[in-house]
């Protein structure tokens, strides 16, 4: 289903407008059936599973040429994500709301390309040594770019005090490399910092970043994690990617390491994609060991 340029018209009267204004809502979704097998160690019933999400997308002229947008993703019926988009041309845009890849440093928390799940997805609980703690829970944020730099600011009122961050990525150094910084502040939990370098040549694209979290309690080991992946396009169909992750969990720990493969097919609207992911050492505990392979297909609309 794609229900295109619905118009939207405030009247006067009842609405109380003095004027009317038109703008168009754009409805488009998608359905997922997975099948996933996982470690022996971890008891998972049935391995298949399929899951739908439907984004609205709205936007509007603003009579100084400006113009404001808004979004709504759903996630299995429940609203997962929203963001209202203040787009002020040249001068960057503004944006309120919850999904993490707005602005600010969670959008750079991994830029490390990849042809279905990065290689620590699903296998663990918690996706270690990654610069993404700050809340992007009712975050303001602001995007921009200025002669080729590009900077992205958020910032959001956390539990445990005011979470900022910035990040910002400058393209083409030299013809397809890209260099992005990012640094925030988790309110009074961790303050985290991450450089990357991404560069694309016709079909390959390859990434390192490297990601530092330095938690502020006493006692609590600081991470520090080092990604790398490489993606081949094989042709306008068929992606292919492997990449690695290790993570220094800290004095008294061994070294956390995540390795995995993925592709993925595309024909028309529909997606065929499959990753094999694999943990040695997980948290930190030698000998610890987590492992998952993943099918998926997924149709868009």
């Amino acid at each position: 289903m794609n229900m295109k340029k619905l118009g939207l018209t405030a009247l006067a009267g009842s609405l109380v407008a003095s004027s009317a204004f038109a703008g168009a809502l754009d409805v488009t979704g998608s359905s997922k059936i997975t099948y996933a097998s996982k470690h022996d160690s971890e008891v998972t019933g049935n391995p298949f599973s399929m899951s739908t999400g439907v984004t609205f997308a709205g936007s509007g002229d603003l009579d100084n040429g400006g113009t404001m947008s808004w979004t709504l993703a759903t996630d299995n019926v429940a609203f997962s994500s929203s963001n209202i988009k203040l787009d002020m041309g040249d001068s960057g845009s503004i944006h309120f709301g919850n999904a993490s890849s707005v602005a600010g440093q969670k959008k750079y928390a991994d830029v490390v390309p990849t042809a279905g799940e990065q290689v620590y997805d699903d296998v663990d609980a918690t996706d270690n040594g990654l610069a993404d703690n700050v809340s992007n829970s009712n975050m303001l944020g602001y995007n921009g770019s200025f002669g080729g730099l590009t900077v992205s600011l958020g910032w959001a009122k956390d539990s445990g005090g005011a979470d900022s961050s910035w990040a910002v990525e400058y393209p083409d150094l030299i013809d397809g490399m890209t260099i992005g910084f990012s640094m925030g502040e988790d309110g009074s939990s961790s303050d985290d910092t991450s450089a990357w370098i991404k560069y694309t040549s016709g079909a390959i694209t390859a990434a390192w970043q490297r990601s530092e979290v330095d938690f502020i309690a006493s006692g609590t080991a600081d991470q520090e994690s080092d990604h790398v992946g490489v993606s081949f396009a094989m042709n306008d169909s068929l992606t292919v990617s492997v990449g690695r992750q290790e993570v220094d969990m800290g004095a008294g720990k061994v070294d956390e390491e995540s390795t995995g493969v993925a592709a993925s097919y595309t024909m028309g609207s529909m997606t065929i994609a499959a990753h094999s992911n694999k943990t040695d050492d997980v948290g930190g505990t030698s000998g610890s060991e987590d492992s998952v392979t993943e099918v998926s297909v997924a149709f868009a609309f």
